[in-house]
Order: structure tokens, then C-alpha cells, then sequence
């Protein structure tokens, strides 16, 4: 399987690791590692999380890491898996 990151999932990853790099560097660079290897592992167990909350597709599901939630899509047909975003649960 095949995994493509889009570019929202990337703007989006950006924005979070420069939040956390502004209290400690260190952290922002061990998220991203731990991050890589989750999503690296996604073709071993695709439907591994639960069905996403946000979509309404049993092939849609929620990646939940580190209070963040990544959505990502199992397309079966095609053989990959794309991620689609990334963000966390904020108050207003």
C-alpha cells in the first residue's frame, strides 16, 4: 500500500510542529518521528482506528495521536491510504 500525504495534512503538520517547538524544539522533532512511524505502520493494520467522526465512510478513519487527530482514507481499490489532515480539539 501507498501512502500519500496532502497538502492540507502537510500545511497543517507544520503549523502544529512549530506550536510545540515553541516551548521545546526537542519535542516538536520527537512528535514528528513518533508521527512518521504511526502513519508508516498504517499498511500493516489499515483499519487498525476507529471509523472516522468526521466522514461518512466506513473507509474513512481517525488516527488518534498525542491529543491530535489525523483522518486519513483507506481507499482498497487503489491500494493507498490517504492522510488528510491533522489538527486538535480546541475551545473557543
Amino acid at each position: 500500500m501507498r501512502i500519500i500525504k496532502s497538502k492540507t495534512f502537510n500545511t497543517q503538520l507544520v503549523t502544529a510542529l512549530q506550536f510545540i517547538a515553541q516551548n521545546n524544539p526537542h519535542n516538536a522533532k520527537t512528535f514528528k518521528k513518533e508521527l512518521d512511524a504511526k502513519i508508516t505502520d498504517l499498511p500493516n493494520f489499515p483499519f487498525k482506528f476507529r471509523e472516522s467522526e468526521y466522514y461518512d465512510d466506513e473507509n474513512a478513519r481517525d488516527l488518534i495521536f498525542k491529543g491530535y487527530t489525523i483522518p486519513y482514507y483507506v481507499d482498497s481499490v487503489g491500494d493507498t491510504i490517504i492522510i488528510l489532515k491533522i489538527f486538535k480539539y480546541r475551545l473557543p
